[in-house]
């Protein structure tokens, strides 16, 4: 039974619908989802790639900045072709290459409170592949009023780190974890310290593959833990997250 996929998207999704965690019903799921990812850097592109590949029908992407060439180090998205040009026109280029049945949006500027509920508006799950704190808790504390789950991912130098935040009774929000931004200087970037690229591929990989287990609703192992992973020992390593009482970010909120 394909359901009313046609011919060729049976062809092309065939491996997807072999695994019996998913099967044409979970297909059907994916392309019906729709999915905001914030970011089309390192970790986006990945993440983007790969929920395109995997036929996730709409996908939002949000993300303000050019195409440098220092980018091309690490956003696979991207190609020397695509300098100076906006990164999510060069991303939905790269992605409608890959797979033309998935809708692509974009939305071509930096997130603030004023935008973000505009943005956010009628996607099932956020991916937050941003690369700055600001941008980390303005969506964070968005999707957890509106009870939107999150997938955040990061990546610095050979780290990266990721969690999944599911709005709901007793679960942990993203401040339980990390109570306020901290300090910009004390939090130097990829522009400071250098990235593997391939660890923001790594990290990207793995928020595609928990956004798809949530979509077929299936518990994401990260919501109730902090994963972090050092390339340069190759391990991973899990860090429980608690509820907390006195959080800024849950303690009254309406997803708690």
């Amino acid at each position: 039974m394909r359901f009313d996929f046609s011919d060729e998207e049976s062809r092309r999704y065939a491996r997807n619908a072999g695994l019996p965690e998913v099967g044409w019903p979970g297909q059907g799921r994916w392309r019906a989802a729709r999915v905001l990812v914030v970011g089309a850097g390192g970790i986006g592109s990945a993440c983007l790639f790969y929920l395109a590949a995997a036929g996730v029908g709409y996908i939002g992407i949000a993300d303000g900045d050019l195409v440098e060439l220092s980018n091309l180090q690490r956003q696979i998205l991207h190609r020397v072709a695509d300098l100076g040009r906006r990164k999510v026109e060069s991303a939905r280029e790269a992605l409608r290459a890959l797979n033309p049945h998935c809708q692509i949006e974009i939305y071509d500027n930096r997130l603030d409170a004023a935008n973000l509920p505009e943005v956010i508006m009628g996607y099932d799950l956020v991916l937050d592949a941003s690369d700055n704190f600001p941008t980390r808790f303005l969506v964070a504390d968005y999707c957890w009023g509106e009870k939107i789950p999150l997938i955040a991912a990061a990546a610095t130098g050979f780290l990266g780190q990721l969690l999944a935040v599911i709005p709901g009774p007793g679960n942990p929000c993203y401040r339980c974890f990390l109570p306020e931004p901290p300090v910009a200087e004390a939090v130097p970037g990829a522009r400071q310290i250098g990235i593997l690229g391939a660890v923001a591929g790594v990290m990207g990989t793995l928020q595609a593959v928990e956004a798809l287990k949530l979509l077929l609703g299936r518990e994401s192992e990260v919501a109730g833990r902090f994963l972090s992973y050092d390339a340069l020992t190759c391990r991973f390593h899990f860090i429980t997250r608690t509820r907390r009482p006195n959080c800024p970010g849950c303690g009254q909120s309406p997803g708690s």
